[in-house]
């Protein structure tokens, strides 16, 4: 038991991303499932490297964890923010370039291919502090600083992906 606890506070944000979709936006229930989802990604991996339970399937579900939360947070979210043409078109190049790697991954490691590099996990703090700022940083100046971020980390992962290396 001791070794699931990692993946089962990862599965936990998994759920607590499907409740979350429920909570009107910026409310204090939206806050709290919103720190909570935040908090387990941050200690799941910690708590496995401690237990040595680190795993393959830990990673994947971690991975798993956060497209789930990304995704319900850009439904509850984006449609709430005004973002100009260029902006978006810059997302979706981003979001290209990070679906790419994972095709090619699949492709060429017949694998789901996860990178867990220092950028990815600065990107995704960044993306994780941008709705707490909204009340008092302008969302066009936080946007540019987790794009140039997250446009850097996508074309690091894409060294690493085809290199065939993965970061766990």
């Amino acid at each position: 038991m001791r070794k699931q606890i990692a993946n089962i506070i990862t599965s936990s944000r998994i759920l607590c991303s499907i409740c979350f979709l429920l909570c009107p936006v910026f409310s204090v229930a939206f806050y709290i499932m919103y720190l909570f989802c935040g908090i387990t990604d941050m200690v799941d991996g910690t708590i496995a490297r401690k237990t040595k339970s680190v795993s393959e399937t830990g990673a994947r579900l971690d991975t798993v964890a956060d497209i789930v939360f990304v995704a319900v947070c850009f439904v509850k979210i984006l449609p709430l923010i005004q973002f100009p043409t260029w902006l978006w078109i810059w997302i979706i190049v981003i979001a290209t370039i990070k679906i790419g790697n994972v095709v090619w991954g699949l492709i060429c490691n017949k694998k789901l291919v996860s990178m867990h590099t220092i950028l990815n996990k600065a990107t995704g703090f960044l993306l994780f502090l941008f709705p707490l700022t909204l009340s008092f940083i302008e969302p066009m100046y936080s946007s540019v600083i987790v794009c140039s971020l997250a446009t850097v980390s996508a074309i690091n992962e894409v060294y690493y992906t085809r290199m065939g290396r993965e970061i766990f």
